[in-house]
């Protein structure tokens, strides 16, 4: 069932308004969705973040910048390199957050990843829907989603290409914004890797490749495990179990 939180909104390190909604009280764990989405979809509408409430959890979902409620602006100033990270870190001290929890998916994932090798440093993180070459080779996949947005209207029906601008248009995305995000993104070397300490839970659909192999992410990682749930990167999403598998590794 779907549960509509209102959005809450902070300046960020630069001034930019920024959402995040909450549900559930408890230990607090900061969850950051994917690319092209925002927390009502990825997190809310099928019910990640209920069970993780009801596992007595505060939920904190932000909207990143260029996404959902957030602000998005068209000017090339505004997405300096790692700037969602540096959002992440806003909004931890913007909530007081000492003692938190970490999880994100795909771009939250990677954004999460930035966050751990910048010295957050949460009591367990979960990465979901990232594998290893989407955290040190940000350009591959990077380069996928800017093909898309440089050429809206113009894929076969049906193909990877259509289907990921049919799930812009269902968010109602901005292109211009979104197309600025893509040169956020910095790469996390296999070193910086292996050097993360924090307890983490890698979870991925079973058929989900779009970021490379999370079971290879979670071997370089210092103290992390692997699971797969069923479906691929858009699918798995839709399913209970991720929720379920997030909420058991965080109360385990």
């Amino acid at each position: 069932m779907t549960v509509a939180l209102d959005p809450q909104f902070f300046e960020s390190f630069d001034g930019t308004r920024l959402a995040w909604r909450e549900t559930g009280t408890g230990r607090p764990v900061v969850m950051i969705h994917g690319y092209f989405s925002d927390a009502t979809v990825n997190w809310i509408k099928y019910g990640h973040a209920a069970k993780v409430a009801a596992a007595g959890f505060r939920v904190i979902m932000p909207d990143l910048r260029a996404h959902g409620s957030s602000a998005k602006p068209h000017d090339a100033a505004a997405y300096p390199r790692d700037v969602l990270m540096r959002d992440g870190f806003a909004l931890i001290e913007h909530l007081g957050l000492a003692d938190y929890d970490l999880v994100g998916y795909s771009l939250g994932g990677r954004t999460a990843v930035r966050m751990l090798a910048n010295g957050a440093t949460p009591r367990r993180a979960v990465l979901s829907g990232m594998g290893y070459q989407g955290i040190t080779s940000t350009e591959g996949r990077g380069g996928y989603f800017r093909n898309v947005l440089t050429h809206l209207g113009s894929f076969p029906r049906g193909s990877s290409e259509w289907m990921t601008e049919a799930f812009l248009k269902t968010t109602g995305g901005d292109p211009v914004a979104l197309l600025h995000i893509l040169d956020t993104f910095v790469d996390t070397p296999h070193d910086e890797l292996a050097g993360i300490a924090t307890p983490t839970l890698v979870v991925n659909g079973a058929d989900d490749d779009d970021n490379g192999s999370g079971a290879e992410l979670a071997a370089v990682l210092r103290d992390a495990t692997f699971r797969a749930v069923s479906g691929n990167h858009m699918s798995a999403v839709l399913k209970p179990e991720l929720g379920d598998v997030i909420a058991d590794f965080l109360t385990a």
